[in-house]
């Protein structure tokens, strides 16, 4: 039978069973057949616990603590993590991570840095609370207590407590001693600036009887240059008036030297434009018969230099572009020499890398080929070394060079055998034949040279040749 159910402000509804693949937070729902409902509290919860823990000193002490812990209401996942791992809220790792952070730091570290002990505690903490979906939402160190015992922080107490009334005495003397000194500083003050004043006193005084003096002075002479300026004045008119007079008898006089002179001047003018007219036209005449002349071979002589010029400037230009086409053909033959060269390098290159690989596959062939012989032989590498050897031609290459040894020497041909064909068509035959030779061989080097054997190879055995 399904029912409705309704959580409280502060409490979810953790459905799971029919239709529901993992866990199913609401705060209402309808429970269906087949489904269980758990209701879980989310509201913060305080945890008061008092942590015995070591400085890095190795002195002990007791941080009592109170935190607030509580599962994230504003992240779902936090939510589901929670409703998933519903168990009492981890108290171990606040003792634990508080105890390691402690053992890191000095006690006057931790004495006097408590909000940053309180951080740095708060941010351990919170970081091993995460993976149960759990939030720390206050935590508050109180006081830290000495361990019964241990009576550190007392006296780190009556440390302090006597530096404070030190310094009190010290700013008492220091308040006192600013007191006397600022009286005394007061009074020289004092006496220093009525003497000042009374000095300037004294010169300002004496400074207003000398400009008294002054003013007096200057305006006796401000007087006495009016009247010169007026003398002056009066003399300078009479001046003037006399040589204005002067003037203008001078100016009659000339009147009348100039009228008089006036048309001698007229007259010799008239004559020098007559003169000059004269002049030019001869000038031009003259400029006409040999200006023609000096034009016409000025302008010749242009002609021809600008001709030169002319040539001289296109021999250039055709020894400039001959030379540019002979250095383009030099470079473009350089070009193609480096180009083939280039191109015969890297064919060799490449027939030498082509070379290299087809010996590489050679060995690996040959080294294949070993490889199958040694398998055919058994593993035999005698029998294969007599197989190499005898493919090689190296027995029928000794026979010829012992042939050609002894050419010319007319040597007596012994035949020598050893008895029955047994093994005959065996692997080992042109070695056994080779061995049979020996005998004979050495008799007949004994016979025709005269030399023996070495003792080492035993004695020979006559009764087994045949002739």
């Amino acid at each position: 039978m399904a029912w409705y159910r309704v959580a409280r402000a502060s409490e979810y509804l953790a459905i799971t069973g029919f239709r529901v693949s993992d866990i199913k937070l609401a705060k209402k729902a309808w429970i269906l057949p087949g489904q269980s409902c758990t209701v879980f509290d989310i509201s913060p919860v305080n945890y008061t616990f008092e942590v015995q823990a070591m400085s890095a000193e190795k002195l002990p002490f007791l941080l009592p603590a109170v935190f607030t812990i509580g599962p994230r209401s504003d992240d779902m996942e936090s939510l589901l993590k929670y409703a998933k791992l519903i168990s009492p809220h981890d108290k171990l790792s606040n003792h634990g991570e508080t105890r390691v952070l402690a053992a890191s730091m000095t006690m006057e570290e931790i004495f006097k840095g408590t909000k940053s002990f309180k951080e740095e505690v708060f941010g351990k903490v919170q970081l091993e609370l995460n993976q149960f979906g759990l939030l720390i939402y206050n935590a508050n160190v109180k006081q830290l207590v000495d361990v019964r015992g241990h009576e550190y922080f007392s006296y780190l107490g009556q440390k302090t407590q006597q530096e404070a009334a030190n310094q009190a005495k010290v700013d008492v003397a220091e308040a006192r001693m600013k007191g006397e000194i600022g009286s005394k500083n007061r009074e020289g003050q004092t006496l220093q600036y009525a003497s000042k004043i009374d000095a300037e006193t004294k010169v300002y005084s004496t400074q207003r009887q000398g400009e008294g003096a002054k003013e007096e002075i200057k305006v006796k002479t401000d007087v006495k240059i009016f009247e010169n300026k007026r003398e002056a004045e009066v003399a300078e008119a009479n001046a003037e008036l006399a040589m204005k007079k002067a003037g203008w008898t001078r100016q009659a006089q000339v009147a009348e030297v100039e009228s008089a002179k006036a048309v001698a001047i007229r007259e010799a003018e008239l004559q020098m434009e007559v003169e000059r007219r004269n002049a030019l036209r001869q000038t031009e005449k003259l400029k006409a018969e040999k200006l023609s002349t000096a034009i016409v071979d000025y302008e010749m002589k242009v002609q021809e230099a600008n001709w030169e010029l002319y040539q001289k400037q296109k021999a250039a230009e055709a020894t400039l572009y001959q030379q540019q086409k002979i250095a383009e053909g030099r470079r473009a033959a350089a070009e193609a020499v480096f180009f083939s060269r280039q191109q015969e390098a890297e064919a060799e290159l490449y027939a030498k890398k082509r070379e290299a690989e087809g010996l590489a596959a050679l060995a690996d062939a040959q080294a294949t080929y070993l490889k199958k012989l040694l398998e055919s032989l058994g593993g035999n590498y005698a029998a294969l070394r007599d197989y190499l050897m005898i493919n090689a031609g190296l027995y029928q290459e000794v026979a010829r060079v012992n042939a050609d040894a002894v050419k010319g020497l007319q040597p007596k041909i012994s035949v020598w055998t050893n008895g029955g064909e047994k093994g005959e068509g065996g692997a080992m035959k042109e070695v056994a034949g080779l061995y049979k030779m020996l005998p004979p061989l050495l008799k007949t080097v004994e016979e025709q040279v005269g030399m023996l054997p070495p003792a080492w190879m035993g004695t020979l055995n006559s009764s087994s040749s045949a002739h």
